[in-house]
């Protein structure tokens, strides 16, 4: 689905859901899922927003957002994507990771789908290629889980003391385990000791961190998840409290205090979301 088609898909009549073209004075409407908290993800949001403006489509002048956050409990996505297709929306922004576009996908076949994910969208089954989407589902792949490795390189050039690294991975992301098995490989290829610790909610960073201390971990990979994203200050702030040095994968970790990250600038990837199709 190109740029010109997803501009279609709001502008076009005959694509607007039946309420809509019975009430000529209807805004189109696009839905706008996402897995993680409103508040944190405030400036994606709004870089979304800059996006479509780009495309000639402002909030509440001529198209509405229904916005549906599930606030990392990735159990209501389901009900929130159904939600959004008995709202009639012209089409849904699915973010914050795979789970959120999984959920629009199995929620409707007919409605058209923008997404960002991190990892492979071939293998998680929401396109059939990359050059070819297919299907009604397109998107943005920030290939964060193939950087996993690099991070972990560049972790290990600016504390090279370090032999053990902790890694913190959600388990709840449906890419985990490939998460972990790309950062062992690599630990491995630079004789370094990983220790993943799995962690899922803000309650479990005090013990996440008492792990890293009790494993002599010398730095610390954050992978990349939604979640940790909505919590990027905390994390910062709890990394500098145990002196550790850490990689992030997003900037907006680096613009709240945290050390460096490696990645690409999901602000951008949002905008591009409200552009392309």
């Amino acid at each position: 689905m190109r740029r010109r088609t997803f501009i279609a898909t709001l502008g076009g009549a005959a694509a607007w859901p039946v309420v809509a073209r019975a009430q000529p004075r209807a805004l189109p409407i696009i839905g706008f899922l996402s897995s993680a908290a409103p508040g944190p993800y405030q400036p994606f949001v709004e870089a979304f927003r800059r996006g479509l403006n780009e495309t000639g489509f402002i909030e509440d002048q001529n198209v509405m957002i229904e916005y549906r956050w599930a606030e990392s409990r990735f159990d209501r996505l389901p009900a929130l994507a159904t939600d959004l297709v008995g709202h009639n929306v012209a089409v849904i922004a699915a973010t914050g990771g795979p789970p959120s576009a999984l959920a629009a996908k199995a929620a409707t076949s007919t409605i058209p789908i923008v997404f960002i994910v991190a990892s492979d969208p071939i293998k998680l089954g929401l396109v059939s290629s990359l050059n070819h989407p297919g299907g009604n589902a397109t998107g943005v792949n920030l290939f964060a889980v193939a950087v996993e490795p690099k991070k972990l390189e560049f972790l290990h050039e600016i504390a090279p003391k370090a032999q053990t690294i902790g890694a913190f991975v959600n388990p709840r992301n449906t890419n985990a385990e490939t998460v972990v098995v790309a950062v062992e490989t690599a630990a491995r290829t630079l004789g370094l000791q990983i220790n993943v610790v799995k962690v899922s909610t803000a309650d479990e960073f005090g013990a996440a961190f008492g792990s890293l201390v009790q494993q002599t971990a010398g730095a610390l990979l954050v992978a990349a998840d939604p979640f940790f994203n909505a919590q990027r200050e905390a994390l910062v702030a709890l990394a500098a409290q145990h002196a550790l040095p850490a990689i992030y994968e997003w900037r907006e970790f680096v613009a709240a205090g945290g050390l460096m990250s490696y990645g690409t600038k999901l602000s951008e990837a949002y905008q591009q979301m409200g552009i392309q199709g």
